[in-house]
């Protein structure tokens, strides 16, 4: 898909500036892109060379395993809220007094499987919760002083 086209006259990029640099500082700059906003290593000059802020995204590998684990209760409440939906939808289409009880002990059910999730969940969360307070504790008494 190609960039949109810039409008404003103004706006557009018209002027090519090269410069050389060593190995050391394009194995720098190119790190510093992998890890920032900047989609290629011109963005990245652009911004440096304007002084515009570049952010800097850290990953925390130790995070990986909670973050993969917190996807998969999303992935399943999501499942889960979808299947209470359509059990309330057939709920409200059935005629019958035992079709109905028939959805309601259905969705009761996954209520109950939801619950678990939703447990779990707020295990997760106050654990990371926990871990990122204390590192930014730490960051403020270090950085206070």
């Amino acid at each position: 898909m190609p960039r949109p086209k810039i409008k404003k006259e103004e706006e557009k990029l018209k002027h090519y500036i090269r410069i050389r640099v060593d190995e050391q500082t394009l194995k720098r700059l190119n790190k510093m892109q992998k890890m920032s906003d900047c989609k290629g290593l011109s963005q990245l000059a652009r911004k440096i060379l304007m002084q515009e802020p570049v952010q800097i995204f850290h990953r925390d590998i130790s995070m990986n395993g909670p973050m993969e684990e917190l996807a998969m209760i999303r992935k399943e409440i999501r499942s889960i809220g979808i299947n209470i939906n359509q059990q309330t939808y057939h709920f409200h289409t059935s005629q019958s007094k035992a079709a109905r009880m028939f959805y309601v002990e259905r969705t009761k059910e996954l209520y109950e499987k939801i619950e678990i999730k939703i447990e779990r969940l707020l295990e997760i969360t106050d654990k990371l919760a926990h871990k990122w307070l204390q590192k930014s504790s730490v960051e403020k008494t270090s950085g206070g002083s």
